[in-house]
């Protein structure tokens, strides 16, 4: 199974600037995190930053920030506790029909509609507390959720891989960036092929 482009949506979880120098690997993880937002802002894949407690650890990376349609300040560690589905899920629907022609009892409510982009591709810090919290907690609400390992940093390579067993065991597929952004254009003559190349080289 490859992901679909226009099936995905992009969720970076905590890339804080006071976070980052106390990770393993914190600015691999930032550089690929955004090659992953430009590939896609080029492909219109919607993207979504979260922020934990952002008035102790600061802001997420400024040129990561201006890629995100939204970022989430949160306090809980899964960014779902926080309404990360409301950024994910389509608005509501209004009931249709001429509602004020039937009796309460008789019309039908709002529904939520099914998402329109069902696979989340996500990457974040710390690999094993905010990224899989909210990774499994997409996956418990019914997500498609891909997690991106190379663009994951924790303190310790021991934590980091330890989320990476976890989250395989949950059903979460890892990849990296170099398979999303090639699974998303599936083919050299794609019309960004040439923009997203450079990004990568």
């Amino acid at each position: 199974m490859l992901l679909d482009v226009t099936d995905s949506q992009l969720v970076l979880v905590d890339y804080q600037a006071r976070l980052m120098p106390a990770l393993c690997q914190g600015p691999l993880a930032l550089a690929n995190a955004l090659r992953l937002a430009q590939t896609a802002q080029l492909l219109q894949v919607p993207v979504w930053g979260t922020e934990q407690n952002p008035e102790k650890l600061g802001a997420n990376a400024a040129e990561l920030r201006a890629l995100c349609r939204k970022t989430l300040p949160k306090m809980h560690f899964s960014a779902v506790a926080d309404g990360l589905l409301d950024c994910l899920r389509p608005p509501v629907r209004a009931a249709g029909g001429n509602a004020r022609s039937l009796p309460k009892h008789l019309q039908k409510p709002a529904t939520a509609a099914a998402p329109e982009r069902g696979t989340v591709v996500i990457g974040g810090c710390e690999a094993h507390v905010c990224l899989l919290q909210t990774a499994l907690e997409l996956v418990e609400q019914e997500w498609d959720v891909w997690v991106v390992t190379d663009a994951c940093a924790s303190r310790t390579e021991r934590n980091r891989d330890a989320a990476f067993d976890r989250l395989a065991g949950a059903g979460v597929e890892l990849v990296t960036t170099e398979m999303v952004v090639f699974e998303w254009l599936r083919s050299a003559d794609h019309p960004v092929f040439r923009p997203v190349q450079a990004l990568i080289k």
